[in-house]
């Protein structure tokens, strides 16, 4: 360990931060002791899990603490904690650096309203910088527990690009951080003086109002007394501990704002005391708005977990399924033992009781929120409907009311949005309707100009309208709902039953038969294209198009695992053709250039299905070749 004090030099992203905080964001400054606590508490929650192995880290002193001070003639504003404290090491790299990837994702989610981007701050873990708002010096005494006194160290910076730390004696374990509050430039307006922050009443209301749920006492010292008497200023007791009756909505939010550091409300909250053969508390949030690193399945820091109200880990992620890996909360155990491990959370038969009551708990407010209030479940399917999609393969117990949460879009609906039930869906289908359609494609708009739907909107059938990348994946397990079959439109040997009369399904065979020359011509001429070659009544406009055989994979599905690099399975697809189409009618009269005529209804029925042509070229000779006969014609 170095005896002398070093300058350092800040990471490059901390500087840039830096001057972030300097300069743009001083209209909400007062996050600043929000961020501050929040890291004194989380240091303290950090001893307390140390201590059940080690409890000579208490040196004697076990009642965890934040202390807050000011002193107005020196304009400075010191907040202490005697929670786990930093070794030099640590300092170096918790103050001097941003280890986590999280740095580029907040620069780049910055919207240019100051009071908005300010609340960004804790989101991204930089919460430490935000200092830097109100004061032009931060001095940091720090030492780690299980130290000696001589092993303390002194951390200074004013933001500018660099950061000493030296050695010095410190008696006590913890950390102690001094912000010397800037001074309002002289052609600023009066806003941007930190002084104002330089009062008992204001710091007082500012921790009541975001830090009010910290379950350690936050402490200062008396206005009206000159003996040093100190006095809490919180409730200094966990939320999730308090009754229901005696929290209000600001309070839950608050919390909510403090556990996630997200800056917008919660959607919706659940606040329950379980007991039973495991007794546990929960208290689990919807968030408004996705992270920008919801698709890292592996990356889920939602639920905490207590015992006791002893925190032992941030990313108890075998609580929660993962395909509910958005949910942010709290679960306080009375049954688990205070040294659990991940080891012991895997193979628990508690742990799995905890993990099914929340699963369940939290689509119990789901379907409470798409019941009572549909547009604030709009929002949530609109940020977490894809993801929600993921458990129909992964939560057999819970596959009926998962469905049950699902929205699409339809042909019903002019709308892209996804509002659609498939409860709503049952509910107006036609009479006679059987079945459940749905169509797949890649985007929305193909999906909708899909030939496919030409019968059906002919007969003025409802069709569910898929494009999530997950879509097709979850089909594979979502085969019915509510006693009714889910059919792709794009499936071989279409049975709209009794939607289609038996005049029909007669003129239907009729064609067919009249039709079977030129069938067995374009066969001939695509054998190593296409499975089968057969009549169509499905189209109205489109001369073609391609189905896939029963229990052959989509050609949606086909085309998404070719892009991934993913091997797909051997398809050929079935060509059906529309007899009332005047190139169909053409082909039936004029049998030369079967093969041209026939790879071209083939290559058109690839695009009007969103494919990729495997010779583009020599569709446009074709198509060329077409064109020039119709015009001699």
């Amino acid at each position: 360990m170095s005896t002398t004090k070093e300058t350092l030099g800040f990471q490059t992203e901390v500087k840039q931060l830096l001057q972030l905080m300097i300069h743009s964001l001083y209209s909400n400054r007062e996050i600043f002791l929000r961020e501050l606590i929040s890291n004194a508490s989380d240091a303290c929650d950090k001893l307390r899990f140390e201590a059940i192995d080690r409890p000579e880290l208490l040196d004697g002193d076990a009642e965890l603490q934040i202390r807050i001070e000011f002193d107005e003639s020196a304009r400075t504003i010191t907040i202490t904690d005697n929670g786990i404290g930093l070794s030099r090491q640590e300092a170096i790299d918790n103050l001097g650096t941003i280890a986590r990837s999280g740095t580029k994702e907040f620069f780049s989610s910055l919207t240019g309203d100051k009071a908005r981007d300010a609340n960004l701050i804790g989101q991204f873990g930089v919460g430490f910088y935000s200092s830097f708002i109100v004061a032009d010096r931060v001095s940091v005494e720090s030492r780690r527990a299980g130290l000696l006194a001589g092993d303390a160290i002194r951390w200074e910076s004013d933001g500018s690009g660099e950061f000493s730390i030296e050695p010095i004696e410190r008696a006590e374990r913890g950390t102690k951080i001094v912000l010397h509050l800037r001074a309002k430039p002289a052609d600023a307006d009066e806003g941007q003086d930190a002084g104002e922050l330089l009062s008992g009443w204001r710091l007082r209301s500012i921790v009541r109002k975001y830090s009010d749920h910290i379950s350690l006492p936050i402490r200062m010292l008396k206005d009206d007394t000159a003996d040093g008497d100190w006095e809490t200023v919180n409730q200094a007791s966990a939320l999730w501990t308090r009754p229901k009756s005696e929290l209000d909505d600001e309070q839950y939010r608050e919390f909510y704002k403090h556990l996630s550091n997200d800056f917008e409300a919660p959607l919706a909250w659940t606040h329950n005391r379980v007991e039973g053969r495991s007794e546990y508390t929960q208290l689990l949030y919807v968030p408004a708005r996705a992270p920008f690193d919801l698709w890292d399945r592996q990356h889920r820091r939602g639920i905490r977990l207590y015992v006791k109200r002893v925190f032992i880990m941030d990313d108890a992620e075998q609580l929660m399924p993962v395909y509910l890996r958005f949910v942010k909360g709290v679960v306080d155990s009375a049954d688990l033992p205070l040294n659990v491990s991940r080891e012991i959370l895997q193979e628990s038969r508690d742990v799995k009781a905890i993990r099914e009551g929340c699963t369940k708990r939290v689509l119990s407010m789901l379907e409470d929120m798409a019941e009572n209030r549909p547009e604030d479940y709009a929002k949530f399917w609109g940020e977490f409907g894809q993801v929600l999609k993921e458990g129909l393969g992964e939560d057999f117990t819970n596959k009926e009311r998962l469905a049950g949460l699902l929205r699409f879009a339809s042909t019903s609906t002019a709308s892209a949005e996804q509002t659609v039930s498939l409860a709503q869906y049952i509910g107006r289908m036609k009479e006679g309707q059987d079945k459940i359609y749905y169509v797949t494609a890649e985007s929305e708009s193909a999906a909708r100009s899909s030939p496919h739907l030409e019968v059906f909107r002919r007969k003025e059938v409802e069709v569910l309208v898929l494009s999530d990348r997950v879509d097709e994946w979850m089909l594979s397990f979502l085969n019915d709902f509510d006693g009714k079959s889910l059919v792709s439109v794009s499936r071989g040997g279409l049975d709209l039953g009794s939607l289609q009369d038996a005049e029909e399904k007669a003129k239907v065979e009729e064609t067919a038969r009249d039709f079977a020359d030129l069938v067995e011509r374009i066969k001939t001429a695509l054998t190593e294209r296409v499975k089968e070659v057969r009549v169509t009544d499905r189209l109205t406009d489109s001369p073609s198009c391609l189905v896939s055989d029963e229990g052959d994979i989509s050609g949606t599905l086909e085309r998404m695992l070719k892009q991934a690099g993913q091997p797909a399975p051997d398809r050929k697809p079935i060509l059906e053709i529309n007899p009332q189409h005047p190139l169909v009618l053409r082909m039936k009269t004029d049998p030369a250039d079967d093969a041209e005529w026939s790879n071209l209804l083939f290559d058109q029925a690839v695009l009007a299905e969103g494919g990729q042509l495997e010779d583009p070229a020599g569709f446009v000779k074709r198509l060329n070749s077409m064109l020039l006969s119709m015009s001699r014609a």
